[in-house]
């Protein structure tokens, strides 16, 4: 019987993030690398995605690869697995953390509901949830042949419950219908991809509650008194989620969300 440690070594595993330059997906890179992966870190912007990885290899003494992808070209996140695979020789882990989110400038997303527009809208989908369809067909075969293979889509409460518009009164912050409708069907990708993936892929989710980033004061408060454990998430509360669904503490578990939302949603 293998113990804990044997059980989270990624060592000669290689990991594949999307957004991997971003809030989310540099965190779950570091909690990867801490157990001994590979990390390929993918994102839109070469120098922020560069920086990223030269942070994760001085750190954590491991190899990484910078990739500059938009997510919006599906050839180009089509060939992203071959890319990882021609430098490390193998793909393990795939990581969909990149997304349009509540913050994100793009005109037409982040306004009023009767501001949104439909271009906003394909453009959103297209980078949340397309381009992780687009990924998992093309990672499939590594991920056979890894024999460890591991999906994980980040998802979030948005993809699990509806908005409280309440929260947002009195602020420039907004909440796109397209988010929500994104990470919903996030979540029945990954129930679909657990079913025709299996056995060989274990596909799975994390669903994240509200983050911490510097928000408007009253909506910060408006969030902590909602949520039973009284705060904002930071990064680091997802480092645990990520680690377990991409290490073989979870050989046995697929089709799974995991519900990082200090209980944002249970009530």
């Amino acid at each position: 019987m293998r113990t804990l440690r044997q059980l989270t070594d990624l060592r000669d595993r290689v990991a594949l993030i999307t957004g991997g330059a971003g809030h989310i997906g540099h965190v779950i890179g570091e909690s990867l690398a801490e157990l001994g992966a590979s990390v390929a870190v993918l994102d839109i912007d070469q120098t922020a995605a560069g920086a990223g990885a030269s942070e994760i290899a001085h750190s954590y003494k491991v190899k990484t690869l910078a990739m500059a992808v938009d997510l919006t070209d599906i050839t180009a996140v089509q060939s992203a697995p071959k890319r990882v695979v021609a430098e490390f020789g193998r793909l393990d882990i795939v990581i969909h953390s990149a997304a349009y989110g509540g913050d994100t400038r793009f005109p037409g997303w982040a306004v009023p509901f009767d501001e949104q527009t439909i271009e906003a809208w394909d453009r959103a989908l297209r980078v949340n949830l397309t381009s992780a369809f687009a990924l998992a067909q093309a990672a499939r075969q590594p991920l056979i042949d890894s024999g460890h293979g591991s999906i994980v889509l980040i998802s979030s409460i948005y993809g699990l419950v509806g908005p409280d518009m309440s929260l947002y009164e009195g602020t420039t912050m907004n909440n796109p219908a397209g988010y929500g409708a994104s990470k919903g069907g996030l979540l029945q990708l990954m129930r679909y991809l657990a079913t025709v993936l299996a056995p060989q892929i274990r596909v799975n989710a994390i669903s994240p509650g509200g983050v911490w980033r510097q928000q408007a004061e009253q909506f910060h408060a408006r969030y902590q008194s909602r949520t039973p454990l009284g705060r904002m998430a930071t990064e680091e509360d997802l480092k645990g989620a990520a680690a377990y669904l991409s290490s073989d503490l979870s050989s046995y578990v697929t089709g799974h969300n995991l519900v990082v939302d200090g209980g944002w949603t249970v009530w």
